[in-house]
């Protein structure tokens, strides 16, 4: 193996004619350029340069190693700078795994403030509902997952993921527009026992079968799908009743519905994970900040948002 070093002295040296001048372009002394020479010469085992009329002058397999240095140099000298402008933030690429709705509220947010910072900086997203996002994590086909738990299915990252805490999301009652408790201003989750219900995603679910059996019913669920708009249609419809996450009525409502509070309920906590030797990757780590951020500034749960 060749020192890619010593190709770069060696370039040097055929680009200025000698030694001295090779020195004097990269900074070195004389001597060292000498020995690294020697030193390149020894692990091809052969000549690179003759002495004549008191410069130096190329072997064979000195120009066949000439053809291909400056090449080689070049190749090196941009990859170095690639990895700068990654390690400084200039470029890089990001693939984000996130749930559907934060696809469509938080991710945007994240990402226009991401790009505007650093423009070069390329994103790929694809979704997933937890724990299929993490299991993506972790197999490495993303470098960022959002994902949801609650208190009662926490998530066992392990220590191999660290977590970044974006917000709290609370879960509201949607409610027909014509329905009994339509103009409350807040439920109790018990005044629904007696509801026909529609559930979400399986994570939501068990949540929401766990909360129904704490308030002391269980829920007569007639319908189940994780499409949030087919699940405001089926309310506004009359089919039943459904817990959603405030989120999701921040950015999709359908018109002949409502949202309201449902007191005491716990609410669901949205995490950006990376894997930990990823979160060393600054654009990375600079997005992990940049989606806690973002969470930090939304307001959900309030009634502009129900």
């Amino acid at each position: 193996m060749v020192d890619p070093r010593y190709i770069g002295v060696f370039h040097a040296v055929v680009r200025t004619g000698s030694y001295t001048a090779a020195a004097r372009s990269l900074g070195y002394s004389q001597p060292a350029v000498s020995q690294q020479m020697r030193a390149l010469e020894r692990s091809l085992d052969t000549p690179l340069f003759l002495r004549a009329g008191g410069g130096l002058e190329l072997t064979e397999a000195g120009r066949i190693l000439a053809a291909h240095a400056e090449s080689v140099v070049g190749d090196l000298t941009a990859a170095g700078n690639k990895i700068a402008a990654v390690r400084e933030l200039r470029s890089g690429s990001i693939r984000i795994c996130a749930f559907p709705s934060a696809s469509a509220t938080l991710v945007p947010r994240a990402v226009a403030r991401a790009t505007e910072r650093h423009p070069d900086l390329r994103i790929r997203l694809s979704e997933a509902e937890p724990p299929d996002s993490l299991e993506a994590l972790r197999r490495g086909d993303c470098d960022m997952a959002l994902a949801f738990s609650y208190p009662d299915t926490a998530e066992p990252c392990g220590e191999e993921i660290v977590g970044r805490a974006v917000l709290d999301d609370p879960l509201v009652a949607v409610l027909p527009t014509g329905h009994e408790l339509a103009g409350s201003e807040s439920v109790e989750l018990a005044e629904l026992a007696g509801q026909r219900w529609i559930a979400g995603c399986p994570r939501c679910r068990e949540h929401f079968t766990r909360a129904c059996s704490a308030a002391g019913f269980e829920p007569d669920i007639a319908f189940t799908t994780d499409d949030n708009l087919a699940v405001q249609g089926l309310v506004a419809a009359g089919v039943g009743i459904a817990l959603m996450p405030a989120l999701v009525l921040s950015f999709l409502r359908h018109p002949n519905v409502v949202g309201r509070r449902v007191a005491g309920l716990e609410h669901r906590r949205v995490t950006a994970y990376a894997l930990r030797e990823q979160h060393r990757i600054p654009a990375t780590a600079s997005m992990l900040d940049t989606f806690g951020e973002v969470g930090a500034e939304m307001s959900l749960g309030d009634d502009s948002q129900l």
